[in-house]
C-alpha cells in the first residue's frame, strides 16, 4: 500500500468512527455532512 492509500484509509476509518458517534447521539445533520465527506474522499481516490 502506498502512502496516499494509507492516508486515505486512515481518513475513511476516522470518518466512519465519527459517523458512528453521530448516529449514537442522533445528530442527523452531522451524519449527512460526514456521508458527503466520505463520498468526496472515495470518488477523489478512484
Amino acid at each position: 500500500m502506498n502512502a496516499a492509500a494509507a492516508r486515505t484509509s486512515l481518513k475513511v476509518d476516522d470518518y466512519l468512527d465519527l459517523f458512528n458517534l453521530a448516529v449514537k447521539v442522533g445528530d442527523v445533520k452531522w451524519q449527512k455532512e460526514i456521508k458527503s465527506r466520505l463520498q468526496f474522499i472515495t470518488y477523489k481516490n478512484c
